[in-house]
């Protein structure tokens, strides 16, 4: 025995445990090697579609696709060891049936190892949601403003600051946690609202632009680093990397072009020959 103790990896059931406890913190990650920094500190690391935004630059997540989806996934599982890892289902890869969402669900745990999957929708997604977990496949719900649907929303909007319209989005509460979700997202909705859905159902609400009431919060990683060229209104910025980053690569480009980079200490000399033997 080598005296180390193996890390246990997070799961669903610990996650849907915590439920009124201590605060779940959740960001997102992409690559691998983010994934071995936020993991230390992460409960859920979650394979956001906000990848096509993040990383390829594209106005939504709509054109994302399983194969992207599974190809940063894998990354994420090598770097992390502790966090539950979620990885998002695309748009178009289970609305069209329950079988459909079971099969692309399936091929992505299969794939990447992740513990557990994320899809938008609620109430329209509750016979979904409870068709892939009477199969094993542990689901986290995303109610509020659901980014899949902009085109039907009208753009990145917040949602519940008018009461009269609450109640669609709490029966998409109910209907998620009602359906065996582990946990669920809500996003970008007013804390009275947020705070009522949070009250109301048994399972952990994490929000993202949902205030301090819910039972966790997560955040695209980029934003809150200072890498998006925008971020919304609800994000805090913990530091702001596009400026240093900026810096660096100008001094390297300066070093380059007067050629002080590389120097002598990086750069490989030849071996120092043996004086042959008399």
């Amino acid at each position: 025995m080598s005296g180390q103790t193996e890390t246990k990896r997070l799961t669903a059931p610990d996650i849907r445990a915590r439920k009124g406890g201590l605060p779940i913190v959740s960001l997102t990650s992409y690559h691998a090697h983010t994934a071995a920094l936020l993991d230390r500190h992460c409960d859920v690391i979650l394979v956001g579609d906000s990848l096509g935004m993040v990383m390829h630059g594209l106005e939504s997540t709509i054109p994302v696709t399983l194969d992207m989806m599974i190809l940063q996934g894998k990354a994420v599982m090598r770097g992390s060891k502790h966090a539950l890892v979620v990885v998002d289902m695309p748009f178009g890869s289970y609305e069209a049936s329950k079988e459909q969402a079971f099969m692309s669900a399936a091929r992505v745990m299969k794939e990447t190892g992740c513990g557990a999957i994320k899809m938008e929708g609620g109430t329209r997604m509750a016979e979904t949601i409870a068709f892939l977990a009477e199969r094993g496949i542990p689901v986290m719900g995303h109610v509020g403003l659901t980014p899949q649907a902009i085109n039907a929303l009208g753009g990145f909007r917040t949602q519940g600051r008018d009461e009269a319209d609450w109640e669609p989005i709490e029966a998409d509460a109910r209907a998620v946690a009602a359906s065996g979700a582990f946990a669920m997202v809500i996003e970008a909705v007013a804390e009275p609202l947020a705070a009522k859905i949070t009250r109301n159902i048994a399972i952990p609400t994490i929000g993202i632009g949902a205030s301090p009431v819910c039972d966790g919060q997560i955040l695209v990683l980029e934003d809150m680093l200072g890498l998006s060229p925008r971020a919304p209104k609800f994000v805090k910025r913990y530091t702001d990397l596009g400026p240093s980053i900026d810096q660096a690569v100008a001094a390297y480009a300066a070093e380059v072009r007067s050629r002080a980079f590389p120097a002598a200490d990086h750069t490989y000399t030849m071996k120092a020959k043996t004086p042959a033997k008399r």
